[in-house]
C-alpha cells in the first residue's frame, strides 16, 4: 500500500491556505499547518509564527514525526496593510518582510531536504499581483511579495535537477477576511477596472496552487497570475 504524500501549509487556518489545505486533501494529500492558530481542515496543526525560524523548523519537525516526511509545501502565511511611505514604520517595514518572504525562507530550509532525499516534490508560494505590478500605498507589501518571486526563481534554479519544482501564484485581491469590507479594493469602481469584473476567491487560488502541486510536472520558476485580469 503506498503511503499518502504530506504537505505542510502555512497560513492554513483561513483564507487561501484554508482553501489550499482542502484543496490537496482532495487529492489524498495529508496536510500540516503553520499557523498562528489552529486549522481545523488539516490533519495536524501546529501554531508557529512563520516569522520565526526556529519555530518553523519545530512545527516541521512535529508535521513529520506525526504525518511523515514532506513531499510539498505551500506558503500561504502573510498579512496585509496599505500606508503610504512616509507612515510606514521601521517595525512595520521589517515585519511585512519577515512575515512574507521570511516565511518562504524559513519553511524551504525546513521542508526541502525531505524532497531532495527523495528526488521529487513541489513548492508553491502565493506572492501577489502586486509583486508584479506594485500599487500606490502597497510599498512594503509590494516589496515582501515581490522578494518572493525572486526567491522562488532562485529556488527553482537550486533543486530543479534533484526533482524538485518550486512555483508561486500570484492572485490579485481575493475575497477574503484579509480585506475589510471597506477595502478599497471591493469598491465598484475598482471592479469595474477589473476584466471579470470581480475579486478571485481563495477556492479559484487554491484549485492553480492544487494544479502546480499535483499536475504541473512540467512547471517550475514560472508566475500563476489569478487576478481576473488585474494584470495582463
Amino acid at each position: 500500500m503506498t503511503e499518502s504524500p504530506v504537505a505542510v501549509v502555512t497560513g492554513g487556518a483561513s483564507g487561501i491556505g484554508a482553501a489550499v489545505v482542502t484543496a490537496l486533501r482532495e487529492r489524498g494529500y495529508r496536510v500540516g499547518t503553520l499557523d498562528l492558530s489552529g486549522a481545523t481542515k488539516a490533519d495536524h496543526a501546529v501554531a508557529v509564527d512563520v516569522s520565526d525560524g526556529a519555530a518553523v523548523a519545530g512545527g516541521v519537525d512535529e508535521i513529520r514525526t506525526q504525518l511523515g516526511p514532506i513531499t510539498a509545501l505551500v506558503t500561504s502565511a502573510g498579512h496585509y496593510e496599505m500606508a503610504p511611505v512616509s507612515q510606514i514604520s521601521l517595525q512595520a517595514w521589517q515585519r511585512m518582510l519577515r512575515v512574507h518572504v521570511g516565511g518562504l525562507f524559513h519553511a524551504a530550509r525546513a521542508c526541502l531536504p525531505d524532497m531532495v532525499g527523495r528526488g521529487a516534490g513541489a513548492v508553491v508560494a502565493v506572492a501577489s499581483e502586486l509583486a508584479v505590478g506594485g500599487g500606490d500605498g502597497d510599498a512594503h507589501y509590494a516589496a515582501a511579495k515581490g522578494a518572493i518571486l525572486g526567491l522562488v526563481r532562485s529556488l527553482a534554479a537550486e533543486v530543479a535537477g534533484r526533482g524538485v519544482r518550486v512555483n508561486a501564484v500570484a492572485p490579485g485581491p481575493t475575497d477574503t477576511p484579509l480585506l475589510s469590507d471597506d477595502s478599497p479594493w471591493r469598491a465598484a469602481d475598482y471592479l469595474d477596472t477589473l476584466p471579470l469584473r470581480r475579486l478571485v476567491t481563495p477556492d479559484e487560488v487554491a484549485r492553480c496552487v492544487q494544479y502546480l502541486v499535483c499536475d504541473a510536472t512540467f512547471s517550475t520558476g514560472d508566475v500563476v497570475n489569478v487576478n481576473a485580469g488585474a494584470v495582463i
